[in-house]
């Protein structure tokens, strides 16, 4: 008799332990800053955010919109860090330098920190943390995609002289912007057959975009190409060129961000190519990595997106011809 109630016991004890082997995760509470919620990018990657964190079963995440306003998000982080609600944060930045005292704060209270799309600090350049505080940068060297698109620039100017090109960007204000800006020019500026000849400020908007795009068509009717960071503008430049009685499909049309609108122009043969950017899986990996950290376990402290997206960075009709599945990852 004893000796079964010790084989009970045994087994009572290896039951116990076996449980505390399989307890449920601590639950963890992530804060996303996003650059705009009301931007389609930026709700496309809290969409793969939120994906995460449902496959994970023990993560709550919250939005905070940082409205385009680079003060309006650094108060947000001072704000949510001292509530003390929040374990990690995942930020879009809208200033990638004047954000980092912000982000030495919540580094020095110990909670980990995600900078998603853009690096924080003062090199754009360098996706290694720059700034104490930061865990992991998920992003692409923006640099590096705007030296790709203006490269097949080239390619396609290559028979033409001259080729005329026009640049529209986000705004030169922002870093991250200037920095493809110069990327752009100096790729282009080394051909003698380009003329750069208008560089417009589409502010991620296809509305404005279609206001510039139509005041460059007044003072520059004959384009070749136009090379922009943003599928948006592309939107409002391509209304602009059929307002104006282009015949589209001959003018080289460069997008960026692979937006699912993109990816249909391309397959129609509208527009050309789209420097790709992946928001979701940028959110997935953003707050895996979050967790990670959390966990005491070393996440990497760079995921380059250029390497892990489902698809090239450069999207042709080649490229899809041979991911026929691909139809990108946010609407515009």
């Amino acid at each position: 008799m004893l000796n079964r109630i010790h084989k009970l016991a045994a087994a009572s004890a290896i039951a116990l332990v076996a449980s505390w082997g399989t307890a449920a995760a601590e639950d963890w509470n992530v804060a996303f800053f996003a650059s705009s919620a009301q931007n389609g990018f930026n709700q496309a990657v809290y969409e793969g955010v939120e994906a995460k964190a449902k496959e994970l079963g023990n993560v709550t995440t919250s939005i905070y919109d940082g409205q385009f306003d680079a003060a309006r998000q650094y108060g947000q982080i001072e704000d949510v860090l001292a509530g003390g609600k929040f374990d990690a944060f995942i930020v879009v930045p809208n200033d990638t330098v004047g954000i980092a005292g912000a982000i030495e704060e919540v580094g020095k209270a110990g909670k980990p920190v995600v900078t998603a799309l853009f690096p924080i600090g003062p090199d754009l350049s360098e996706l290694e943390p720059q700034v104490p505080g930061i865990t992991t940068t998920v992003a692409g060297p923006p640099a590096d995609g705007a030296r790709l698109q203006a490269e097949d620039v080239v390619r396609f100017c290559a028979d033409k002289d001259p080729c005329n090109v026009v640049v529209i960007v986000g705004q030169r204000i922002y870093p991250f912007d200037n920095l493809r800006y110069e990327a752009y020019r100096e790729v282009l500026d080394q051909h003698g057959n380009i003329k750069v000849v208008a560089t417009g400020e589409g502010n991620y908007d296809p509305d404005q975009s279609l206001t510039v795009m139509q005041d460059i068509l007044q003072a520059n009717n004959d384009i070749d190409v136009v090379l922009t960071n943003a599928d948006q503008h592309l939107i409002g430049v391509e209304i602009a060129l059929e307002a104006a009685g282009h015949d589209v499909e001959p003018i080289y049309l460069s997008g960026g961000g692979a937006a699912s609108i993109a990816i249909d122009a391309i397959r129609e043969g509208r527009w050309d190519v789209t420097l790709a950017h992946f928001p979701v899986s940028m959110g997935a990996y953003a707050l895996e990595a979050a967790v990670q950290a959390l966990e005491g376990k070393t996440p990497p402290s760079v995921i380059n997106m250029d390497e892990v997206g489902p698809v090239p960075p450069l999207v042709n009709a080649e490229v899809l011809a041979e991911h026929p599945d691909f139809k990108g990852e946010w609407a515009q």
